[in-house]
């Protein structure tokens, strides 16, 4: 199965007060949405998905040859890669690989020669 193949509806169940009501985000791989990621490097766009109360989650759609230098957060982090592939540290990921990042983990450099769209979370972990 390519990316290309898989479903692009998400659809997300919320309970909330009074009962429960459906919030769905249609077509992820559409061109709308998407905004300049000002905190990455030039040509990195981004297409915010949930942003609520410490947790963060975001489509992170990388240029070819994108560079970024290494770093760490406060929260933890998730990566799937959703089209394309590139490194952290030297290690390949390609599409449909995941990991998870501890807090304050030290990850990178990050690098994608020919780009990427990449799902990623963050979120707080409850010491």
């Amino acid at each position: 199965m390519t990316s290309d193949s898989i479903l692009c509806t998400f659809t997300v169940a919320l309970n909330m007060e009074g009962g429960n009501t459906m919030k769905t985000i249609t077509n992820i791989y559409d061109d709308s949405g998407w905004t300049e990621a000002q905190e990455y490097p030039n040509g990195t766009m981004q297409k915010i998905l949930h942003d609520d109360q410490g947790v963060r989650t975001l489509l992170l759609k990388l240029p070819k040859n994108f560079f970024m230098e290494p770093h760490a957060h406060i929260t933890a982090e998730q990566h799937f890669v959703l089209q394309g592939e590139y490194t952290i540290g030297g290690k390949q990921f390609t599409e449909g690989t995941f990991q998870d990042i501890a807090p304050h983990e030290e990850h990178g450099p990050f690098a994608s020669k020919k780009g990427a769209i990449i799902l990623i979370t963050w979120y707080p972990i409850a010491l």
